[in-house]
């Protein structure tokens, strides 16, 4: 059961990999026209969706394989806020992305709320970097 969960947790952790391209995808959009920006942004809320789903693959298999270590309820609180984290923001992130797509299908700019999503992308890496931080050096008792 432990292996088929280490498993499962690592497969997590490379969906999750979408967030460490996310800051430079949404970078682009600005560069592109309308219609490339409405195409890139409906992607993205696509592709954040189904990490968003790895996520829950996270902490389900996660809080599995804190049970069978013994690790310090320090470092337990701290990842689990750091995913809560990433979890939140990711959500909140999406409001944005189809923001980008209803602009441009309305003939406006969608500017500033590529300037949010950025912003919302680069925490999240920030947070995603921290956490595999935390993974790689384990406090233990």
């Amino acid at each position: 059961m432990f292996n088929t969960m280490l498993f499962l947790h690592v497969l997590g952790a490379v969906g999750m990999g979408f967030y460490v391209v996310l800051p430079f995808m949404v970078g682009r959009a600005s560069k592109l026209n309308g219609g490339g920006q409405g195409g890139l942004a409906d992607g993205l809320v696509t592709a954040n969706r189904i990490a968003q789903y790895f996520l829950i693959v996270q902490l389900l298999t996660g809080g599995y394989l804190m049970s069978q270590n013994d690790y310090t309820v320090v470092w337990m609180i701290i990842v689990t806020l750091l995913f809560l984290a990433i979890a939140a923001i990711s959500g909140i992130m999406t409001k944005p992305l189809k923001r980008i797509v209803s602009s441009i299908q309305d003939g406006q700019s969608a500017t500033a709320y590529i300037a949010k999503a950025r912003v919302f992308s680069l925490i999240v890496l920030v947070l995603y970097v921290v956490v595999i931080y935390f993974m790689k050096f384990p406090i233990f008792k």
